[in-house]
């Protein structure tokens, strides 16, 4: 279980500076619809082999719903809230979604959310805030700020629909259909909006493209539902804390963007927030991982 939450953080994290430097070749939902198909692909031929039978006509709006959440509205609102606000501001407005998952999960999945968990939650996020402060100087924009709400919404939407229907379908084929039909309406969008002669077919795009679909998408979110599935949706969405402080790591390592004091505080604050979310109450037996 360490593990994978381990390789779940390095691989999210990791595919922003790998995003970033792909839509210096392509324009963005064409890039984004482009990975989201090729790593629904890719699931699919996993799923087809491992992933046991799917019922496609009982199961089929729980897979289109998932299409919609977790893959048009999650991924489409995020690529435009990068657009319009610094990548930073962004992370922080995506990263609402633990918190938001907790307030769903104990509204519709009944799970409990006790002062500990609340505070945890809130420590992490402001621990985002922290890491990310310096990206809030100059404006602002408006739009670009609901959309990476809505980004978030949609995704803790979705973790949670996918949480109550987890004993109902496969995890595989709860990756690789929804991003099969997301990936093709985000690049039907793309292409309906934007020019298909702006996309530069480079060895780096490609390469781009290969890692955010096969690492970012396949093999992240098959970890991810797997996650979900095993344990409590708020537990385990309050590791994705880590997701943008592994992302500015990342960035300072290989793209030589400056650390600074904030990082520091920010990790102090994220990782008190994840034990509060995850200590077993006083009394209690053994929580779930």
């Amino acid at each position: 279980m360490v593990l994978a939450f381990c390789l779940l953080v390095v691989f999210w994290g990791s595919a922003f500076a790998v995003i970033k430097v792909g839509l210096e070749h392509s324009p963005p939902m064409i890039f984004a619809g482009l990975r989201t198909l090729v790593g629904g692909v890719a699931m699919t031929l996993v799923a087809a082999v491992w992933g046991g039978p799917v019922y496609l006509r009982r199961d089929w709006p729980v897979l289109a719903l998932l299409a919609a959440f977790n893959v048009v509205f999650f991924i489409g609102f995020q690529t435009l809230a990068v657009l319009y606000l610094p990548s930073g501001t962004a992370a922080v407005l995506v990263y609402l979604q633990p918190i938001l998952v907790g307030l769903l999960a104990w509204l519709m999945l009944g799970e409990s959310l006790s002062v500990a968990k609340v505070a945890g939650l809130v420590l992490g996020f402001s621990g985002i805030v922290a890491v990310s402060a310096e990206s809030f100087a100059g404006d602002i924009s408006g739009v670009g700020v609901v959309f990476g709400v809505a980004s978030a919404f949609f995704w803790a939407v979705g973790t949670v629909y996918f949480k109550r229907y987890a004993g109902r379908v496969s995890t595989m084929w709860a990756v690789a259909a929804p991003f099969v039909i997301g990936g093709c309406v985000l690049l039907a969008f793309g292409a309906a909006l934007e020019p298909w002669p702006a996309v530069s077919p480079t060895g780096t795009l490609f390469a781009s493209l290969a890692y955010t679909a096969l690492v970012g998408i396949a093999l992240a979110w098959l970890i991810w539902l797997g996650l979900v599935r095993a344990g409590e949706a708020s537990r385990v969405s309050a590791y994705v804390f880590f997701v943008p402080l592994v992302g500015i790591l990342m960035g300072a390592v290989f793209l030589g963007e400056r650390l600074t004091p904030s990082l520091l505080v920010g990790t102090f604050l994220i990782v008190g927030g994840i034990y509060l979310v995850n200590r077993s109450p006083a009394g209690a037996g053994k929580t779930e991982p």
